[in-house]
């Protein structure tokens, strides 16, 4: 009775009782049999898997084939130790990933000049080729020679032919060994077909000892032995450099030679055993030996037509037709690669699903945007030979001047130019009137235009008939070109500028507690100095009443605050607050070598936008005007609701293009520009009145103006005060300002129509 109950008890988890069972006698099975006699065969398995790669598997030997060859497809865990004995130390990382990853810039070119022809060849050298190669370098014997505008020249001071090879050579490999794979050394005499060098590099290997030229026989040698003829220019891989380097100073002592091309090809083929080939690696560097008063025009061979290189060249024009010839063959075989190219996109989309119907005009080039909403619509601008009706001012009308003119003219000219040449001989047409212009901005394809000429149409017998034709044109994106530009770093200190009238002491708290937070708190790089802007009636009774006593009192808070930090204040007295004036001020007061950031009253200031600050500004280069994120009337928006909590404040305002008080320069590019403006101006100060340090660089500087927008700058809704003293454009600027400020469209609109209700009711 009791076993029955027992078993009746445990009925429900006897199959769990025989699964545990099963279980556990499986495992103990299974450990028996991949067990062996003191060997741990998991460890073994796991290691000649490649899970840990060390020692015990280069050692080991499979089948007759070391391992160590499967060494760079099998990972390697290395792990992670740290002596807790030993303070921990930050690792420096590089800032740009092709630094780290220890990539090399592609070429590097050394042009050889002289006395005699610097100012000519060297120059006419530097205007043909120099802005195709990344990076050009002009070497001469000369001592504290003059250098002509727009190249960078290093003087040796030995006008040796042999010597100023060495010196050259031994030059390149301390500045630039390290961040080439090739170079190019060519004589300025030499005319060089920079795309065709760059194109001939991609097919060669940077891991090979390159010694590639026109290759000649030494004078009085009957070696088999060349060496690259100087002419002509040639090629050093970066491998046979580092080679030959340590073997420079021999060279320069042992062999005696008077053509320095000769006695590099000496010093190569004597101690690296290098002789130098005008073919590698299926690769051919041809070159063209010009005969004295050839006439380019009869030149037509196939030899000159495929030179890489042409010597000798003896004066500069010369070297402007060699330029000007090969750019004409260059174009003419883009045209043809285009032709090609759309007849095999023509021929490949009839096996398409779309066939005929998704083939595009112009063939090759990406279809229009099509928009998703009416928002998305890409509207046309449009425009007469003489005036443009969408005007950057927002006016409806202005003249067509300056690079529009010139757009508008270079594309009715490629407009005849293509229906006389679709036309020819039976038709040719001359233009009489453009009666209407669009075009628009397609950011996938590029510059659209619609033309509807008046033409004169003239047959071959002399009959001529006016027209109206419409012809639509594409000025497609061309290639996307990196523009080089200089290191900065983000250790540079930061002199912040703020102006300040009476109309905006309400602000100030609110502004130095933001200043005190985001950079003294944070220890950043960044200084501060008031500018106090007196009428002249407040001038007059500082000593009984000061309007900026208020100010005066919490910089002092600050101060005592912070014991290291110092605020100085300027106080100037003038009825018309010129920025240009007010900032000539400051500038006298500072190093040439200051970055100031010129803020407003009502900027908030951040770390983020500081270091964009110093990213963006670059002495000598490049200056910063940011757009600021204003936001809209809060009362307009939320019809004095609160406002939402939503991370997308965008909606909520706009980046106020109108503005240009926030900027970032440096001192020395505002002096220099100061001066040029100075000069133009003479003694009539009250232009600058009219002028803000934004048209000061605009007009008066050669430097880049980066005008973006700047998502750090945020800056609540204010209706600013506009100076009706200033010139009308600053006052005009200073009333759309606040204009567009005001609030959203549909904000606008609704106001309006509660507006429209409320007086209806």
């Amino acid at each position: 009775m009791r076993l029955a109950t027992l078993l009746a008890f445990l009925r429900p988890a006897l199959p769990l009782i025989l699964g545990l069972s099963l279980g556990c006698s499986l495992s103990l099975l299974r450990v028996s049999w991949i067990q062996s006699d003191g060997e741990d065969t998991c460890m073994d398995t796991g290691v000649n898997n490649g899970l840990f790669a060390g020692k015990m598997q280069q050692d080991s030997v499979a089948g007759g084939r070391s391992s160590q060859n499967d060494e760079d497809f099998k990972p390697r865990i290395v792990p992670y130790y740290r002596d807790p004995n030993k303070p921990y130390k930050k690792v420096l990382r590089t800032r740009y990933i092709q630094t780290e990853l220890g990539f090399h810039e592609r070429l590097f070119v050394a042009v050889l000049t002289s006395k005699a022809t610097m100012n000519t060849l060297a120059v006419a050298v530097n205007k043909t080729v120099a802005h195709h190669f990344p990076h050009l370098l002009y070497f001469t014997g000369l001592r504290s020679a003059k250098v002509p505008h727009g190249m960078a020249l290093v003087s040796h001071g030995d006008e040796r032919p042999v010597w100023l090879m060495y010196e050259t050579m031994r030059y390149i490999h301390q500045h630039f060994g390290g961040d080439y794979d090739w170079f190019y050394v060519m004589q300025d005499d030499t005319y060089a077909q920079a795309e065709q060098i760059k194109a001939l590099l991609t097919h060669l290997s940077i891991n090979q000892d390159v010694y590639l030229g026109r290759a000649e026989e030494f004078i009085g040698g009957d070696e088999q032995a060349r060496y690259c003829h100087g002419g002509f220019g040639y090629l050093v891989s970066r491998s046979l450099l580092l080679k030959l380097h340590r073997h420079l100073d021999s060279c320069r002592n042992e062999i005696l030679s008077v053509r320095p091309d000769e006695w590099l090809g000496r010093c190569i083929i004597d101690f690296l055993g290098i002789s130098c080939v005008s073919q590698h690696q299926g690769q051919h560097y041809r070159s063209y030996e010009l005969a004295k008063n050839a006439d380019l025009e009869k030149e037509e061979g196939e030899d000159f037509q495929a030179a890489l290189t042409v010597h000798p060249v003896s004066e500069g024009t010369l070297m402007y037709r060699l330029h000007k010839h090969f750019s004409r063959i260059q174009l003419d075989r883009a045209y043809q690669e285009i032709q090609q190219l759309q007849m095999q996109i023509r021929n490949l989309t009839s096996l398409t699903p779309a066939r005929e119907g998704g083939l595009t005009w112009p063939i090759g080039i990406n279809a229009p945007f099509v928009p998703k909403s009416r928002f998305e619509v890409i509207s046309w601008d449009y425009f007469t030979e003489q005036h443009l009706f969408s005007c950057p001012d927002g006016s409806p009308k202005c003249e067509l001047a300056g690079a529009s003119k010139a757009d508008v003219s270079d594309i009715i000219e490629a407009a005849l130019q293509q229906l006389n040449s679709r036309y020819q001989p039976q038709l040719r047409f001359y233009k009489q009137q453009l009666l209407n212009g669009y075009r628009r901005f397609d950011p996938t394809r590029g510059m659209e235009y619609m033309l509807d000429l008046l033409l004169e149409a003239v047959t071959q017998k002399g009959h001529s008939h006016v027209l109206a034709k419409r012809v639509s044109l594409v000025r497609p994106l061309s290639k996307v070109e990196i523009i080089p530009m200089p290191y900065v770093t983000e250790a540079t200190r930061v002199q912040l500028v703020l102006p300040l009238t009476v109309q905006e002491l309400d602000f100030v708290s609110n502004f130095l507690d933001m200043f005190a937070m985001n950079t003294l708190d944070t220890h950043d790089n960044a200084l501060l100095t008031l500018l106090f802007i007196y009428q002249p009636y407040d001038a007059q009774r500082v000593s009984q009443l000061d309007v900026f006593a208020g100010v005066k009192a919490m910089v002092g808070e600050l101060e005592k605050r912070y014991a290291e930090v110092k605020i100085p204040w300027i106080s100037v007295k003038t009825e018309v607050p010129s920025q240009v004036k007010l900032m000539d001020i400051v500038s006298k007061k500072h190093p040439v070598d200051t970055l100031f950031f010129l803020a407003s009253v009502w900027t908030e200031v951040n770390t983020e936008f500081l270091n964009r600050c110093r990213m963006n500004t670059i002495s000598n280069w490049q200056v910063f005007f940011p757009m600021h994120f204003q936001e809209f009337n809060p009362v307009l928006m939320y019809h004095g609701e609160q406002a939402s909590s939503s991370t997308d404040f965008l909606r909520d305002g706009h980046f106020d293009r109108h503005a240009f008080a926030e900027a970032c320069f440096y001192n020395s590019d505002y002096m220099a520009a100061r001066t040029k403006l100075a000069a133009d101006i003479l003694d009539r100060d009250e232009v600058l009145e009219s002028m803000e340090v934004f048209d000061v660089f605009l007009r008066y500087s050669g430097l880049h103006l980066f005008r973006a927008v700047e998502p750090g700058l945020v800056q609540k809704y204010m209706l600013r005060s506009c100076n009706p003293r200033l010139s009308e454009e600053l006052y005009h600027r200073c009333v759309l300002s606040n204009l567009e400020g005001l609030s959203s469209r549909s904000h606008l609109a609704m106001a309006l129509f509660e507006q429209e209700q409320a007086n209806s009711t």
